[in-house]
């Protein structure tokens, strides 16, 4: 089969594909005639005819596809002036610890950040599909385990999870995963006590960025003290 024509159809299927297309699916293309190597090796070249391009193929955990380049994000963006909301940072920690500990269970991430976990951000985090109960720990009251899906990892555009980069020592690093998610990370501020306890915030309507929680602790889980009384001179 000729070379030339085999990337074509390759590079047709993937500009046309809706969803990852794994390597099987492509050599289904050819009635299986072209062996697995001969395939990815046309993947390959494809990859570097369009290295100099705004669009570049990429191989994920659920397979190839064709996806904009992060620099191009910010035109793309103008498009579609809704942007996704934002997750606070105690979502981002919970999750970036989740990736780069799992198995973990909820104490397990209690004990790292030194805070509560509000239910709420596993909830968010599963109903994203991002994370997943995949057992349980053999110990006292058997607590759920907790580890990222496949979703998380085609999500992000990552091939596997030691595409992450791990974290030193024992710090909660949340960099990498802030930048795959999408939302900024502004410096550390304690939200009023008054708000409401929703980690999953909606984008500021400027260019102004709402305050984060506070990694001392859960915005659910502050309180505030009446002021005190005047006391008459």
């Amino acid at each position: 089969m000729n070379t030339a024509w085999a990337k074509r159809v390759l590079e047709t299927a993937l500009l046309c594909a809706t969803q990852p297309l794994s390597l099987a699916a492509l050599r289904s293309l050819f009635d299986d005639q072209l062996e697995a190597d001969a395939v990815r090796a046309l993947l390959v070249e494809l990859q570097e005819d369009w290295r100099e391009r705004g669009v570049e193929l990429r191989e994920i955990v659920g397979g190839w596809r064709f996806q904009s380049r992060e620099d191009m994000q910010p035109y793309l963006q103008r498009l579609n002036p809704e942007k996704p909301p934002r997750y606070s940072r105690a979502v981002q920690e919970t999750l970036a610890i989740i990736a780069h500990r799992q198995p973990v269970t909820r104490g397990d991430i209690e004990d790292i950040r030194g805070v509560g976990v509000n239910a709420q951000i596993l909830r968010q985090l599963e109903d994203r599909g991002w994370i997943e109960a995949i057992g349980h720990r053999e110990a006292p009251g058997r607590p759920v385990l907790f580890a990222t899906t496949r979703q998380f990892l085609d999500d992000l555009g990552l091939r596997a999870l030691a595409d992450l980069e791990e974290p030193g020592g024992d710090a909660v690093d949340t960099k990498q995963i802030e930048l795959l998610v999408g939302g900024a990370l502004p410096e550390p501020a304690t939200e009023p006590a008054t708000e409401p306890a929703s980690e999953l915030a909606p984008s500021a309507p400027s260019s102004e960025i709402p305050a984060s929680d506070a990694p001392a602790q859960d915005a659910s889980a502050a309180t505030e003290e009446p002021p005190s009384p005047a006391v008459p001179g």
